[in-house]
């Protein structure tokens, strides 16, 4: 890898001592944040299985309490969760009718917002804490959730975000260290919303993009304090910032509407800024190598590799552009980076496409998964393997390369939108009842499926 260009989350920091016990922990045996160690979609070290179906390969299956999109994040022997559960007596909605417009509805009840420790062994609730409640100022769309932004950890403290619902620091023993809130959102068609934090170091960053007043935060992780705050001229994206390093400097990179920006993550100052996207971004940057991957697919398809060592000032057209692309773009999946091969779903559809990453030259696609009509998890990789699972209970796993060689078609009995968590020999898949472990000869252990 280009040294001059990584991608860093928990990379920059040293191995911290897991929750349960004294042990050392190597960050990259973890699942810290939603895109995993590297921001790339990525488990460098973990080989989860190939198959597995409801009666095979299911370590244990654990009922979840409400409803949350946000990945599970995993240090140690603890699988961390968000989630909104519905309280109380059936409420007047807050935004309007309770079911309207572009497949939207309004909360009809109060929603606890509310972290989960999972214990990665057998499934068990190992803690729960409920940060707030109240009845939502907005609605969703009918496939979303109150909890869909992904929580993040250093390995001492975990930051769960609940966007209008605030962002709570806490230890991961569940108690609550410091909070803070933002305000209400105004996401474009009463959506929801979904942009998890990034961390870098001891900086906690938020994007804050809505049809309001938006803004780019930079907090110190230790107190919750402010440490720079940037207006930013964009509407409502759902896009997760991502931290990489390049000349010796983190960046702060943000995709959304208007702009895709660059900004000094010490000052918040704008490095770089590119045009080119389409409306309501919702994939989150890759970058490795130097170049910065970005893409979106809304009322036209663009994506894009930046070069970071020629990125300064405005880009947008310039040779800084290594290649762009106008069809067959990921809507609301990231893509994955893997190696030197990016794969990406067209729009939320069951078809798959692979490029070689710095040239954008089409290995293969869009090749349609059969049995898989919407995809909102993003891909993952592992073991020289890629997993997509689609939102009706199947999972493909393709072998990484050029060509598309499908290993396995595994189906379960739920409704996935999470993006899939992959630690050790595990994988881990959140439904929208349950939480599966996927590990194999799960059976042959005599695990039960988890709390009734």
């Amino acid at each position: 890898m280009d040294k001059r260009v990584i991608v860093v989350f928990l990379l920059a920091l040293p191995a911290l001592a897991a929750s349960s016990g004294e042990q050392a922990l190597d960050p990259l045996d973890q699942w810290p944040q939603w895109r995993g160690p590297l921001g790339s979609g990525v488990a460098p070290h973990a080989s989860p299985p190939v198959q597995w179906s409801e009666d095979e390969n299911v370590r244990w299956k654990a009922p979840i309490p409400g409803l949350g999109h946000s990945t599970p994040v995993v240090w140690g022997d603890l699988v961390f969760l968000t989630t909104a559960i519905p309280i109380g007596e059936e409420l007047e909605p807050q935004s309007g009718p309770a079911h309207g417009a572009h497949d939207n509805f309004a909360s009809l009840h109060r929603q606890e917002f509310v972290v989960l420790a999972v214990d990665g062994r057998d499934g068990e609730i190992a803690w729960r804490k409920t940060v707030r409640g109240e009845q939502p100022h907005e609605g969703m769309h009918v496939t979303g959730s109150w909890a869909s932004n992904s929580p993040v950890t250093d390995g001492e403290r975990l930051f769960a975000f609940f966007g209008s619902g605030g962002l709570y620091c806490l230890d991961l023993n569940g108690e609550l260290l410091w909070e803070t809130d933002f305000g209400d959102m105004e996401s474009k068609h009463g959506h929801g919303e979904g942009s998890s934090p990034a961390l870098h170091g001891d900086t906690l960053v938020i994007n804050w993009d809505h049809e309001g007043e938006s803004f780019v935060v930079a907090l110190d992780k230790g107190t919750g304090d402010e440490r720079w705050k940037v207006e930013r001229d964009e509407g409502t994206s759902w896009s997760t910032p991502l931290v990489v390093e390049h000349g010796g400097k983190p960046q702060v990179i943000v995709s959304a509407t208007h702009r895709v920006r660059g900004y000094d993550l010490a000052t918040g100052e704008v490095v770089w800024e590119c045009g080119g996207m389409s409306g309501n971004v919702v994939a989150s940057p890759v970058a490795a190598d130097g170049m910065v991957y970005v893409a979106s697919s809304y009322e036209k398809q663009a994506m894009m590799a930046i070069r970071l060592a020629s990125a300064k000032g405005d880009i947008t057209a310039t040779d800084a552009i290594a290649w762009t692309r106008n069809h067959q773009t990921p809507y609301v999946p990231s893509p994955l980076l893997y190696g030197d091969t990016l794969y990406f779903i067209r729009h939320l559809q069951g078809y798959l496409s692979c490029v070689e990453a710095k040239t954008g030259k089409t290995h293969y696609g869009s090749q349609r998964l059969p049995g898989v009509r919407r995809v909102y998890a993003s891909p993952l990789g592992a073991a020289d393997r890629v997993y997509v699972v689609g939102r009706g209970g199947v999972t493909y796993v393709l072998r990484r390369g050029a060509d598309l060689d499908v290993l396995a078609r595994n189906v379960l009995d739920d409704t996935f939108s999470a993006s899939p968590a992959a630690v050790g020999d595990k994988l881990y898949l959140r439904g929208e009842r349950h939480l599966y472990c996927i590990a194999e000869d799960g059976a042959e252990e005599g695990l039960d499926s988890g709390p009734n």
